[in-house]
C-alpha cells in the first residue's frame, strides 16, 4: 500500500513533466507581421549606361558641332571571364561581343542573381502557408527534487516518509509534428508581395540586358571610330613624309629654301606624334571593350565588323514613344513594384484580422522502444488580435508610404522613357545633318589638296599652303569619322529607348 502510493505520486509528477515538454506549442503571441518593401523601388545596383550628345561649345572652323559619348558606370563596366566557356579566336564581331556581354557582364549577372534571390524569398514566404512537418527523437534521464517544486506530502503511515527526491528515471519519445496555417491573410499577402517583387526583378534583369547592349554597342562603335582615326592619321603621315621627301629633293636641286624643307619635316613629325597618340587611344578603347565582354583585358585582338553610315529605319516618333511605353521592361518592373506595395499594404491591414492554425503530433513514448505506447495530440488555434501596442498602425503607415513612393516612381519612369525616345530622335536628326556636311567637306578639302599639290609642283606656291591643305583634309576626315560615330550612337540610343535593344539591333545596323 505504501509502495503503491509512492509510485502513484512519482508517475503523476513524471507525466506532468513530460506533458510540459511535449505538448503542442501554440501560435506566436504577436501573430504574423507584414513584410515591408523598401521605400524606393529603384534597383540596388549603382550602375548606369547613358548615351549623350552634347554641342561643341564656342565657335570653331570644324564642321563638327556635336560630341557623342557612351558613359558606363558601376557593375556594367566589369565582367566575369567569358573565355573559359566561350573560346575566343582573336576576332570579335559585334554579335559576338553582345552575346558575351549578355552572359558575362556584371550588369546582367548581378540582376540575374537578384532575381534568384527574390525567387528564394518568395519560396520562403510561401512556406508560412504550407504544412510544416518536423520529427524529433529524444531520450531523457531525469531526477526530480520534490521539495524544490513545492511538493509537501506527509505520509499517513507512521515510520514511512516521502523522499525529497525522485529518480533517476528515464523515458524516450519519438514524435512527428505537423503545423498548418488555415487562414492567415497577412502571410498570404506577404507571399503575393514577394511574387510581385520577383516579377519586378525579372523585368529589371531584362532592362539590364538592354543597358548591356547599349554599353557594348557603344564601346564597339568607339573602337571602330578610334581605328578609323588611326587609319586616317597613318595616311596623313604617309602624305607628310612624301611631301618632306619631295621638298628635300627640290632643295638639293636648288629650287627651294631650307626653311621649306624644315617646315615639311616638322609637319611630318607632328603627324607621327599624332599617330602615336591615336594608336594609344585605340588600344585603351579595345581594353575597355574587352572588360565589358569578359575577354582578357588587353588589345591583342581585332574587330571583324565595320559599321558604316546607314540610314535609320523609318519609325514615326509618336509610334516609337507608344511602343516604348508599352514594352520597356523598366516600366513593367515599376508596375510590378506597385502591385507588390499594394499586397504589402493589404498584409499590414490584415494584421487586424483573426488567424486560424492547426497543429498536431503523433509519436511513441516509453522507458524503451519495447515498452512504448503511441500518443497524439491535435490542437486548433484561433488568434484574435485585440491590441498590439500600435504595431499594426505603424506597419500600415510604412506600407502606405512605400506605395505612394512606388506610384510616383512609375510616373517618373514613364516621363523618363518618353524623354529618352524624343532625345534620341533629336540626336539622330542632328547627326544625319552633320554626316552630310562632313562628307561634302571631305570632298572639298581633298580636291583643294590636289590642286595645291599641283601648284606646288609647278612652283607657284610653297610648302606652307600644302601643309595647310593637308591639315584641312585631316580635320575633315576626323569630322566625318566623328559624325558617323554620332549617327550610330544615336541609332543605338533610339533602339535602347524603344525597348528590346538586342532584338531590334539588326533593324538599325546592317550586321553580317
Amino acid at each position: 500500500m505504501k509502495i503503491r502510493l509512492f509510485q502513484t505520486i512519482t508517475v503523476i509528477l513524471s507525466a506532468t513533466s513530460a506533458f510540459g515538454q511535449f505538448a503542442p506549442q501554440g501560435g506566436q503571441s504577436q501573430g504574423t507581421q507584414a513584410t515591408q518593401v523598401p521605400l524606393s523601388g529603384r534597383t540596388g545596383q549603382a550602375g548606369a549606361v547613358t548615351a549623350t550628345q552634347s554641342p561643341v561649345a564656342g565657335t570653331t572652323t570644324s564642321v563638327n558641332t556635336i560630341n557623342p559619348s557612351i558613359q558606363v558606370q558601376g557593375p556594367y563596366a566589369g565582367s566575369a571571364q567569358s573565355t573559359v566557356k566561350l573560346p575566343f579566336s582573336g576576332k570579335l564581331s559585334l554579335r559576338d561581343a553582345i552575346a558575351r556581354g549578355l552572359e558575362y557582364n556584371l550588369g546582367t549577372v548581378g540582376l540575374s542573381l537578384a532575381m534568384r534571390q527574390s525567387h528564394g524569398q518568395a519560396v520562403a514566404s510561401r512556406s508560412a502557408l504550407l504544412p510544416n512537418v518536423n520529427g524529433t527523437l529524444s531520450e531523457t534521464v531525469q531526477q526530480i527534487n520534490l521539495r524544490a517544486q513545492g511538493v509537501r506530502i506527509s505520509s499517513p503511515f507512521p515510520g514511512f516518509g516521502i523522499p525529497a527526491t525522485v529518480g533517476p528515471f528515464n523515458y524516450f519519445d519519438l514524435r512527428a509534428r505537423l503545423t498548418q496555417t488555415v487562414a492567415d491573410f497577412t502571410a498570404l499577402n506577404n507571399y503575393r508581395s514577394a511574387n510581385e517583387t520577383l516579377h519586378a526583378n525579372t523585368f529589371f534583369a531584362q532592362d539590364a540586358k538592354d543597358l548591356v547592349v547599349l554599353a557594348i554597342g557603344g564601346a564597339y562603335l568607339q573602337v571602330i571610330a578610334a581605328r578609323a582615326r588611326v587609319e586616317s592619321a597613318r595616311a596623313q603621315l604617309e602624305t607628310a613624309n612624301a611631301l618632306y621627301q619631295q621638298t628635300a629633293l627640290q632643295r638639293s636641286a636648288g629650287l627651294l629654301a631650307q626653311i621649306d624643307v624644315n617646315k615639311s619635316q616638322v609637319q611630318a613629325l607632328l603627324q607621327e606624334q599624332r599617330l602615336a597618340s591615336l594608336q594609344n587611344d585605340l588600344a585603351k578603347q579595345k581594353i575597355n571593350l574587352a572588360r565589358l565582354t569578359g575577354l582578357p583585358p588587353n588589345d591583342r585582338y581585332e574587330l571583324s565588323d565595320d559599321v558604316p553610315f546607314a540610314d535609320a529605319p523609318p519609325i514615326d516618333e509618336e509610334d516609337a514613344v507608344k511602343q516604348a511605353l508599352m514594352q520597356r521592361p523598366d516600366i513593367k518592373a515599376a508596375e510590378a513594384q506597385i502591385r507588390a506595395a499594394e499586397r504589402t499594404m493589404a498584409a499590414a491591414r490584415a494584421e487586424r484580422l483573426p488567424s486560424l492554425s492547426v497543429s498536431a503530433d503523433y509519436g511513441v513514448i516509453g522507458t524503451n522502444p519495447s515498452q512504448s505506447h503511441g500518443t497524439f495530440s491535435v490542437a486548433g488555434t484561433l488568434r484574435i488580435p485585440i491590441w498590439q501596442g500600435g504595431r499594426t498602425e505603424g506597419d500600415v503607415e510604412q506600407a502606405s508610404a512605400a506605395l505612394a513612393q512606388r506610384r510616383a516612381e512609375l510616373e517618373d519612369i514613364g516621363s523618363k522613357v518618353e524623354s529618352e525616345v524624343r532625345n534620341a530622335y533629336l540626336d539622330l536628326r542632328a547627326a544625319v545633318s552633320q554626316v552630310e556636311v562632313a562628307r561634302k567637306n571631305v570632298d572639298v578639302t581633298r580636291e583643294t589638296l590636289t590642286l595645291t599639290r599641283q601648284r606646288f609642283d609647278a612652283g607657284i606656291t610653297d610648302s606652307v599652303e600644302v601643309s595647310q591643305s593637308q591639315a584641312s583634309v585631316a580635320s575633315a576626315e576626323l569630322d566625318y569619322i566623328n559624325s558617323v560615330f554620332a549617327h550610330n550612337v544615336a541609332k543605338l540610343s533610339l533602339a535602347r529607348a524603344a525597348g528590346g535593344t538586342a532584338e531590334s539591333l539588326p533593324r538599325f545596323f546592317k550586321l553580317p
